[in-house]
């Protein structure tokens, strides 16, 4: 998968708690990705094994419909780390907040 900007802000939120569960919002929102460029993304991480998905227990939902979720995948957190590594040393990604994956 190619390294983009929004790749690599949505790799950095996922690996500061690589084995808890994200939801879309949160992602959008942390990673500062819209919602039009996540979920596209999502879907080709999920294509490619990065990640599972399924959908919030209709109990957890009260008063609210229920959310769909994601969890990396072993290969997910071993493909995203390389993908920060890497992404760290180039230039174009200077600017983002490294520091939360840290």
């Amino acid at each position: 998968m190619r390294r983009t900007k929004p790749l690599v802000k949505v790799a950095i939120v996922m690996m500061v708690d690589p084995n808890r569960r994200f939801w879309g919002y949160y992602l959008s929102r942390e990673a500062g990705v819209r919602s039009g460029v996540l979920y596209p993304l999502l879907d080709r991480m999920l294509a490619e094994g990065w990640l599972t998905d399924g959908w919030e227990d209709r109990a957890e939902a009260v008063n609210r419909p229920p959310r769909r979720y994601y969890e990396l995948t072993d290969d997910g957190r071993r493909e995203l780390g390389a993908t920060l590594a890497r992404a760290e040393t180039e230039t174009r990604f200077a600017g983002l907040n490294w520091g939360y994956a840290r």
